[in-house]
Formats: C-alpha cells, sequence, structure tokens
C-alpha cells in the first residue's frame, strides 16, 4: 500500500526512537522483544491450527478466540518486526512505510477491540439466554460478525491513511516510539491537520471507545444475572467464565488508554512498548 500523489513523498524520513535511557544497549533490548514475537507467533499459529480441523471445536467461544488470534497476528506483524529492527540491527529511518505501518496498527487494534466486544457479547448471550445460545450465535452469524469487523475497520481508517498521506513534512522528522502510530505521525505534518485530527477522535470514539462502553455494560447486565441466580455456586461459576475476558479486555485497554494519555500529556514511552510487545500474547488467557 502506497502513499497515493504524495508530492514530497520521497523528501521526508521519519526517525523511529529506542527506549529511553536504554540506547546503549538497544542488543540487549531487542532479545525480550523477539523472544515475544516468537511466542505470539507460535502460539496463535497453534491456536488456529488446533481449532480449525476440530468441528467439536467450531463453537463461538473457539470461533471468536480463533478471531483474536488472527488479529493479534496481524498487529505482531505491524509492529514487533519494525521494533526488533530498531533496537537490534539499529535500523531507524523509515520513509512512505511509515504510513502503511500506522495504518495496519491501528486497523488491526480496532479488530481487536471488536473481536473482545463480540466475545463479550457471546458471554451475554451464554449466561443470560442459554436456551436460545444455539440459535443466536450460529456459524454463519459469526462468519458474518468476523467479517463485517474486517470491512468496517479497515473502512474507517483508510480515509485517515489517504489524508495524512498528502500532509507536508520536514525532511527529519523524530517519532516518539519505535513503530509509527497516527496522532505521533499528525504532530509532526507542517500543513493543516485539523480535519485529521476531528476525524481521527471521530473514529476512536466510534470504535475503541465505544466497544469499551458497550463491553462495560455486557458486564454490568451478565453481573446483574449473576447476582439473580439463587444458588451461589451456580452464580460463580456462571461469573468464572468470564474471568479470562475481562483480563484480556483490562490488558488490551490499560496500555492503550495510557498510550493516549501520553500523546496527550507526557512523553514518556514505555507504556506505547508494553502496549504493542504484551496485547499480541494475552490471547493465552482464554486456554
Amino acid at each position: 500500500m502506497a502513499v497515493l500523489n504524495n508530492n514530497n513523498a520521497s523528501s521526508f524520513i521519519f526517525i523511529l526512537m529506542e527506549l529511553p535511557g536504554l540506547e546503549t544497549s538497544h542488543c540487549w533490548t531487542a532479545i525480550p522483544i523477539c523472544s515475544i514475537y516468537v511466542v505470539s507467533l507460535l502460539g496463535n499459529i497453534t491456536i488456529m491450527y488446533i481449532v480449525k480441523p476440530v468441528p467439536s471445536l467450531h463453537t463461538p467461544r473457539y470461533l471468536f478466540l480463533s478471531m483474536l488470534s488472527m488479529a493479534d497476528l496481524g498487529l505482531s506483524a505491524s509492529t514487533l518486526p519494525s521494533m526488533t529492527a530498531v533496537f537490534l540491527l539499529g535500523q531507524r529511518e523509515v520513509g512512505d512505510a511509515t504510513f502503511t505501518q500506522l495504518f495496519f496498527i491501528h486497523t488491526f487494534s480496532v479488530i481487536e477491540s471488536s473481536v473482545l466486544l463480540a466475545m463479550a457479547f457471546d458471554h451475554h448471550v451464554a449466561i443470560r439466554e442459554l436456551l436460545c445460545y444455539a440459535t443466536i450465535l450460529t456459524t454463519k452469524r459469526i462468519g458474518a460478525i468476523g467479517l463485517a469487523i474486517v470491512i468496517c475497520s479497515a473502512a474507517l481508517h483508510l480515509p485517515l491513511f489517504l489524508i495524512l498521506g498528502r500532509r507536508q513534512f520536514q525532511p527529519m522528522n523524530a517519532l516518539s516510539h519505535s513503530y509509527c502510530v497516527h496522532p505521533d505521525v499528525l504532530r509532526l505534518a507542517s500543513s493543516s491537520t485539523l480535519v485529521d485530527s476531528d476525524f481521527g477522535l471521530f473514529v476512536m470514539l466510534s470504535t475503541l471507545a465505544l466497544d469499551a462502553v458497550l463491553i462495560l455494560l455486557s458486564y454490568m447486565l451478565i453481573l446483574r444475572t449473576v447476582l439473580s441466580i439463587s444458588s451461589n455456586t451456580e452464580g460463580l461459576k456462571a461469573f468464572n467464565t468470564c474471568i479470562s475476558h475481562s483480563c484480556a479486555v483490562l490488558l488490551f485497554y490499560t496500555p492503550l488508554v495510557s498510550l493516549s494519555m501520553i500523546h496527550h500529556f507526557g512523553k514518556k514511552k514505555l507504556p506505547a512498548q508494553v502496549y504493542t510487545c504484551f496485547s499480541p500474547i494475552y490471547t493465552f488467557l482464554f486456554l
């Protein structure tokens, strides 16, 4: 995917940043990053390899888990290779690939958020509408949900990619992280970015923020149902099925919110690295 009609596309580069205070030991920093990437790659491929050929695992829980694994692989492939190049090879300069990377990072992040919302809906139906569970979440309907998530996520971020690709930049631009995200690149643009900022805020509110609110609402309804169960044992058993999902939600949204706060109020970079390193491996919580 290339930047369209950018008349200065060949005249600027972006400089990826290392971890603050660890610039002289970036080779050692690459070891845990490479390890996390390998673990994420092998683990998520294993999940999909196990689920696909076993008909008994073609249930909503494992189908959504496979979707989450594919999103994790996409996010890993979008971020960790460039981080590895920075820390292991010292390759910090990047050109047009900046825009392509940020498109895929944001798209796969929204896909993960949407899949987590779909999994929350799955738990909601399983606990509140158990008798209708099989008729509500059919395999065909789950496939349609997955396809809609991918199409909507890509369609929402494509305008951001195209608009940002037409902006003017200085010949040398220092980013705040070892990968490219929209707010970080946007602040370096020389031309007006009001449209970019407004549309970026709309995308964030209509995806990540809305997903978080709907997930919270789903858990409130689940908790209400659990508390209404007369048997404490049955209620606790029902709620225990949501523990792994709630932990995954916290691991996904906490660094993401921290990263957003960093771009608005500070310049520390560690939470940003934590988000990209550990988000792709929380799928294993469901195993």
